[in-house]
């Protein structure tokens, strides 16, 4: 590196820290593979839209990959006992994206996101913070439904991640909130828990990161609701929506 890449970097560095990002993703280790069929794995993420792609280019983009989704059997024993595939849901060029772990049992059945109870207490998190369901986009690390609900597998991470990249590229969010720690690993390729992640704000692409309980942790601690609303009261403010 020359002294003006260097000079080009430690701008770039000082710049995203004054903006309040802490901490970068780390350079990702080769997972474990998942149980898998013999189909090849999927491609690998092209190159994103430019910046002034039309929203319908967009949404066209992401039908053309919610098919190569429906299509991937990859993760063998997933794909065979899968209803639906689970791709995702919003506009195109939402300036925020919900991030969460895995599809459940409703959401296999219906083939949209959160749409359990886990899914209706989000709902309820985005109008608390001024905004439509409709106007944010919500999506998975796996499109398919683990058994029992587990967490996903580093293998099967590996095999989703062209796809949930792939998304993330075309809709160019601004925000991404990730929920719970499994979202919050895959995007952001660090160990830590949660509550280590928590009120700090990271970067992926051009998109400034906040990570936040998952919904269904709630269900199971409804003290941790003040924890929550703490974070979206931090994200609203860093989006400019008044609370």
């Amino acid at each position: 590196m020359d002294g003006g890449e260097a000079r080009a970097v430690r701008q770039r560095l000082e710049s995203l820290l004054r903006a309040g990002v802490e901490q970068l993703p780390r350079a990702r280790a080769a997972a474990p593979p998942a149980p898998a069929s013999s189909e090849p794995g999927p491609a690998p993420a092209g190159p994103a839209p430019p910046e002034g792609t039309p929203p319908e280019e967009q949404a066209a983009a992401l039908e053309l990959l919610r098919g190569e989704v429906a299509a991937c059997t990859r993760c063998g024993g997933l794909a065979a006992a899968r209803a639906n595939t689970v791709f995702g849901s919003g506009p195109a060029d939402a300036r925020l994206v919900f991030f969460g772990e895995a599809p459940g049992a409703d959401e296999d059945a219906s083939g949209e996101p959160f749409v359990g109870r886990a899914g209706q207490l989000l709902t309820k998190i985005i109008e608390a913070c001024n905004l439509r369901r409709e106007e944010v986009y919500i999506m998975n690390v796996l499109k398919c439904r683990p058994p029992g609900n587990r967490t996903p597998l580093p293998g099967e991470v590996a095999n989703c991640r062209p796809f949930f990249e792939r998304q993330l590229q075309i809709i160019r969010p601004e925000f991404i909130c990730c929920l719970g720690a499994s979202a919050a690993r895959a995007l952001l390729d660090t160990g830590d828990s949660i509550g280590r992640l928590r009120g700090r704000w990271f970067q992926y692409g051009s998109a400034q990161v906040l990570c936040t309980y998952h919904p269904s942790y709630l269900l199971r601690k409804p003290e941790a609701k003040r924890d929550v609303w703490d974070d979206m009261k931090r994200l609203m403010a860093r989006m400019g929506v008044t609370l």
